[in-house]
């Protein structure tokens, strides 16, 4: 494992499983919300999106975490290992309640100067809570799809249902590059 991509829904735990994996072996932390949220909430257009992701996995080793189906092709086919936190509803809004409730609470920055809001979490009509709704959904019906594709045949897939095979899976990963 050199290159993995980490998928799920908001709110499983991506980032935070990502940065570790990349420190454990020694690779960068591609977070695609940093590459993809300016200013404002704005986002890039897609092609500059694409550049800045395939900028960011040039590289021989890395963790990107994200579901940003619009570069897709780019990570999936350049990755040599798929993690998918496929954990259940319930413990994503959970996480992703307890998430916003600290983010907004100590008004923590995020990329580019943005920071969460009650409305924008919870009550806008594309809040991150209406997009975990979907998202899971969407990614245990599509992904199983997705990967049966010839150009993603090549993954190694990881699917990973509660913290508990999370944990575990992560504890065989060695910090030594060449295993895990």
């Amino acid at each position: 494992m050199r290159r993995i991509a980490v998928v799920g829904p908001t709110g499983s735990g991506k980032t935070t499983l990502a940065a570790e994996l990349a420190k454990r072996l020694g690779v960068p932390h591609v977070e695609l919300d940093a590459l993809h949220w300016g200013p404002g909430w704005a986002p890039p257009d897609l092609e500059a999106f694409r550049d800045r992701v395939a900028a960011a996995l040039a590289g021989k080793g890395w963790v990107a975490d994200g579901n940003y189906r619009k570069v897709r092709g780019i990570i999936w086919t350049r990755a040599d290992t798929l993690v998918w936190l496929d954990y259940p509803l319930w413990l994503t809004l959970w996480r992703l309640l307890r998430r916003t409730v600290r983010r907004v609470g100590k008004q923590e920055v995020l990329w580019n100067g943005n920071r969460e809001t009650w409305w924008g979490t919870l009550l806008a009509k594309d809040s991150l809570l209406r997009l975990s709704v979907q998202g899971h959904r969407r990614m245990r019906e599509g992904y199983p799809l997705a990967l049966q594709l010839p150009e993603y045949r090549h993954l190694r897939v990881v699917r990973l249902r509660t913290p508990q095979e999370t944990g575990a899976w992560l504890a065989q990963v060695s910090q030594d590059p060449g295993e895990g």
